[in-house]
């Protein structure tokens, strides 16, 4: 059984926070790519040896491996989209809400763990208006690191496209 208390309830509370904050006004192919290397600049500056991967609906549109990365991170990326594809949550808002319940994911979710992971790493594209369109994942860090990372890049490229921008 996994922990439970206030500090799990304030896990979830915060990444709900995040997941209704990170709203998009729209997504496509070159929005990908700009997502994707802008998280991929972002991993290079910090020296994390990362592999990104962002879909639209069940397409890959970008993926990128950086050294010291292998087949095993893409393995993760898979496993952590298919759980934002299925409960609409980030992977790792989803393991969190199975712990606050005092179970884990593994445990109680019946779905198979070489094709579903929980972990942090993956979240949701949400269109306004439309709803989540795809995912956006990274693999190669803590599952918390690997969470921030993403959030940090939808942050700045909220920013950027509000701005009207280029990326």
């Amino acid at each position: 059984m996994s922990r439970t208390g206030p500090a799990v309830h304030d896990e979830v509370g915060r990444l709900e926070d995040d997941e209704r904050r990170l709203v998009l006004d729209r997504f496509g192919h070159d929005d990908a790519w700009r997502l994707g290397v802008l998280l991929t600049d972002l991993a290079r500056e910090r020296g994390a040896a990362v592999a990104v991967a962002i879909h639209h609906g069940p397409q890959r549109l970008f993926h990128c491996a950086l050294p010291g990365t292998s087949a095993d991170n893409d393995a993760w990326l898979d496993r952590k989209c298919r759980v934002v594809s299925r409960y609409a949550a980030s992977s790792f808002l989803v393991g969190a809400r199975f712990r606050a319940k005092g179970r884990t994911f593994e445990e109680s979710s019946r779905l198979d763990p070489d094709r579903y992971a929980a972990h942090g790493g993956a979240f949701p594209l949400r269109v306004r208006g439309t709803g989540v369109v795809g995912t956006v994942a990274v693999s190669g860090l803590s599952q918390a690191e690997d969470h921030a990372l993403v959030v940090e890049a939808l942050e700045r490229f909220l920013g950027l496209q509000a701005a009207a921008v280029p990326v």
